[in-house]
C-alpha cells in the first residue's frame, strides 16, 4: 500500500473519559477533525485480559470489548442473534464455548460501527492494531488445539535490558498445520479485523520471519532458540482469498536483513519512532534525517513514556542532542514528527496534552499498577487545542 501524507491520534477506546464507545468517543470524532487529523490509531478492540487488563492478552483474536460498551444492556433480538451467528460463523461458537456472548458482539459490532460510521462522515479513518500471537488457554487456543505447537510459548531472548529475556507465554502457531488448512484461520482473523478498521498494524512482524521460542515450563526466556516463520506465505494467501489489505508492519527493535526484505516484499510501510532518535550513530533509522516516506512516524508508542515524562528522563546532553524546545518538549516532538518526511504521523492523546509520566499507558515487563488505566479529562479536549494542533497540521503540509 501507499500511505498518504496525513496524521492522526493514538487513543484507546478505554482512555476516553467514561472508558466506553459513548457521547465522549463521538466528541473526540469531532475534536480531531477539528484538529485536523485524518486518522483515530486504537490498540487491539478484542476483551482485555482478566488480570492485567492488556488488549495484547486477547482471550479472543475475533471478538470485540463487552468492556467498552456503552449499552450492555441493549436489546438484542433473535434474529439479530441469528444474523450475526451466520455472518461469524467460523468463530462465534468458539467465543460462546468460552464463556463469551452472541448478544454481546452484536452490541459491539452496532456501538463500534455507529462510531466508525461518523468517523468517516468526518472523513476520520481507524488505524488498528493486530498483535501476533494469541492468550494461552484464551478460546482459539482452547478451540484449535491442532493449530497450535504443544510444548513450546513465545518470548524474546535476552538483550542489554533483560538479561533472560521476556517470556511472553503464548502459545506459538504451529506454521506447518497452517500450511495444511490453507491458512484459514489468518484468512479469518484479517476479514474480522477489516470490519472493524480501515488500516491495520501488524505487531511483532519479525515473528513471521523468525521467532523466540522458549519450552514450556521454563522460568524465564534465557534458554530459548529462534525457529524460522513462515515469511510471505500467510499473507499471500490473506490476500488471494480478500485482496490487498492496507497494513503497516511493526517492525521495531532489532531488525534483521530478512525482516526488511520481507517487508519490502509485501509492499508494507514500517515504523519510526521519534524516541528512540538518540544514540546508535547516524545510521540510526529513528533519526529525522534518515526516516523513509513510506513509514509511520511516532512521537511515542503505547509501550514508550510520555513525551514530557520521556524528556524528564534524559541528560542534559541528550536533552541538547535532541535538539527539542526545552520550554515545550512534547509540542516540540510533535513538531518533529509532522515534520518528518514519513509519510504518516502519529502521536499519542498524552503528547498533545503536555502530559507526563503519570499519563503513561503502559511499561512492558510491568503487571498491574496504572497501566492500561489512563483516561483523560472530559473537558481536556478545547478548542484552542484543537485550533494549535490545525494550524501545525496546515504547515506540515498533513
Amino acid at each position: 500500500m501507499l500511505l498518504e501524507r496525513a496524521s492522526g491520534i493514538l487513543l484507546h477506546p478505554s482512555s476516553l473519559p467514561n472508558g466506553v464507545l459513548d457521547r465522549h468517543a463521538f466528541r473526540f470524532v469531532d475534536w480531531l477533525a477539528a484538529a485536523g487529523g485524518r486518522w483515530w490509531q486504537v490498540l487491539p478492540l478484542g476483551p482485555p485480559e482478566g488480570i492485567t487488563s492488556s488488549p495484547y492478552m486477547s482471550p479472543s483474536a475475533f471478538a470485540g470489548s463487552r468492556a467498552l460498551l456503552a449499552q450492555p444492556k441493549a436489546r438484542v433480538s433473535r434474529a439479530d442473534t441469528e444474523a450475526y451467528r451466520a455472518r461469524h460463523a467460523y468463530w462465534i461458537d468458539d467465543w460462546v464455548a468460552f464463556g463469551g456472548s452472541v448478544e454481546d458482539q452484536v452490541r459491539f459490532d452496532r456501538e463500534w460501527g455507529a462510531l466508525r460510521a461518523h468517523a468517516a462522515k468526518r472523513r476520520i479513518r481507524i488505524f488498528g492494531d493486530m498483535p501476533i500471537y494469541v492468550a494461552d488457554g484464551g478460546a482459539d487456543h482452547v478451540a484449535k488445539p491442532q493449530l497450535f505447537q504443544p510444548r513450546a510459548v513465545a518470548g524474546v531472548p535476552p538483550d542489554l535490558f533483560t538479561r533472560d529475556g521476556q517470556l511472553w507465554g503464548n502459545p506459538l502457531y504451529d506454521w506447518a498445520a497452517m500450511r495444511a488448512d490453507g491458512y484459514r484461520w489468518w484468512i479469518e482473523r484479517f476479514r474480522r479485523s477489516f470490519e472493524l478498521v480501515d488500516l491495520m498494524r501488524v505487531d511483532h512482524f519479525r515473528g513471521f520471519v523468525a521467532y523466540w521460542s522458549v519450552r514450556r515450563g521454563n522460568k524465564t526466556a534465557r534458554h530459548g532458540r529462534w525457529l524460522r516463520g513462515p515469511g510471505a506465505s500467510p499473507f499471500r494467501a490473506v490476500q488471494a482469498a480478500l485482496g490487498t489489505l492496507d497494513l503497516v508492519a511493526e517492525d521495531l527493535g532489532v531488525i534483521t536483513a530478512p525482516v526488511v526484505r520481507l517487508r519490502r516484499e509485501l509492499g508494507l510501510p514500517g515504523m519510526v519512532v521519534l524516541q528512540f532518535q538518540l544514540g546508535g550513530g547516524a545510521r540510526n533509522p529513528h533519526r529525522p534525517e534518515n526516516h523513509p516516506q513510506q513509514a509511520v512516524v511516532y512521537t511515542g508508542t503505547h509501550d514508550n513514556d510520555t513525551a514530557l515524562g520521556w524528556w524528564e528522563s534524559l541528560t542534559e546532553g541528550e536533552r541538547t542532542t535532541s535538539r527539542l524546545d526545552p520550554a515545550d518538549p512534547a509540542w516540540s516532538l510533535i513538531t518533529q514528527a509532522w515534520q518528518s518526511r514519513a509519510a504518516l504521523a502519529i502521536t499519542p492523546l498524552q503528547d498533545v496534552l503536555r502530559l507526563g509520566n503519570e499519563a503513561r499507558m503502559n511499561l512492558p515487563g510491568s503487571e498491574g499498577g496504572t497501566n492500561w488505566t489512563w483516561r483523560y479529562g472530559a473537558k481536556a479536549l478545547t478548542g484552542e487545542l484543537a485550533t494549535e494542533l490545525r494550524a501545525l497540521t496546515r504547515h506540515a503540509k498533513r
